[in-house]
């Protein structure tokens, strides 16, 4: 048995909304260390000679206004006895005039401008709710690993709640963004939050900013819907991520070839950012 080893795992993050749509929630966050303390926990040991599924969890889809096709969550990540929770869609509204409502996950979607214009819950320890949208006006932003997701400001969509460092391959990189909230009619879409949040659209329609490929961050919502014939969909949520963590007398190999191994100061270190497999020796 290998004692000591850390993991980072990160869902994939959720859909945009459409017409002042909500930004999508973060991917669910867990970790063993080399992040914030709140959302640390105990390290693993793992046996020798034993191949590990890793199953990286993709982006939901953003709302489609036409046809009418609802956001999606993302998908979780899961490694060993670890799942972390795919994002929540954002809430909006369809070309059929369905209004869509906010969904759960491990960060919850925010809200869109129609009822309910509420922001959706996240799931303790892995993230944050998502914000809510202004009837009539903005969409809320999606939550992100360390925040909740920025109300409408009534004035341009919310702002993504942030995401969480993490040092795990030495240097602090951010995961788990929440999407910004569509914007109505002025040049001040939300901004996507830190760790790979998609930023939200801007009027007259434009689409959702999708979130970054492997942080786990949600689409942005999109802007308003200016035209009787179109209008920008939400942004996709970003695939997750899973990194390991051991000691220096550890190896680690890995499937498929576009995972990789390597080193962090001392310690060994695997990189999952497609499904695949690991062993150690």
């Amino acid at each position: 048995a290998v004692p000591s080893i850390d993991y980072l795992v990160v869902a994939g993050g959720g859909g945009g909304g459409t017409v002042r749509g909500g930004g999508g929630g973060a991917g669910g966050y867990r970790a063993s260390g080399y992040g914030p303390a709140p959302l640390q926990a105990p390290d693993m040991t793992l046996c020798t000679s034993t191949v590990y599924p890793v199953t990286i969890g993709g982006g939901g889809a953003g709302m489609i206004w036409n046809p009418a096709t609802a956001g999606v969550k993302g998908t979780d990540s899961t490694f060993s006895t670890i799942t972390s929770t795919g994002g929540g869609f954002g809430g909006g509204r369809q070309h059929s005039a369905s209004y869509i409502g906010a969904g759960t996950g491990g960060s919850g979607g925010g809200g869109g401008v129609c009822s309910p214009t509420s922001g959706a819950a996240g799931t303790a320890c892995q993230g944050s709710a998502g914000g809510n949208g202004a009837a009539g006006q903005d969409g809320g932003a999606g939550g992100g690993v360390l925040a909740v997701g920025g109300n409408a400001k009534g004035r341009g969509g919310g702002d993504g709640g942030a995401g969480a460092p993490n040092a795990i391959l030495g240097p602090a990189t951010f995961y788990g963004g929440g999407g910004g909230g569509g914007d109505q009619n002025t040049p001040s879409q939300g901004a996507g939050g830190n760790g790979g949040g998609g930023a939200g659209g801007v009027a007259p329609g434009s689409a959702g900013t999708p979130g970054t490929a492997n942080t786990g961050g949600g689409g942005g919502g999109s802007a308003d819907d200016c035209s009787p014939t179109s209008a920008g969909n939400g942004g996709t949520g970003g695939p997750g991520i899973i990194i390991i963590r051991g000691p220096s007398a550890v190896t680690f190999a890995v499937t498929p070839g576009t995972n990789s191994t390597g080193t962090a100061g001392s310690c060994k270190t695997a990189t999952f950012t497609v499904t695949g497999t690991l062993i150690i020796s």
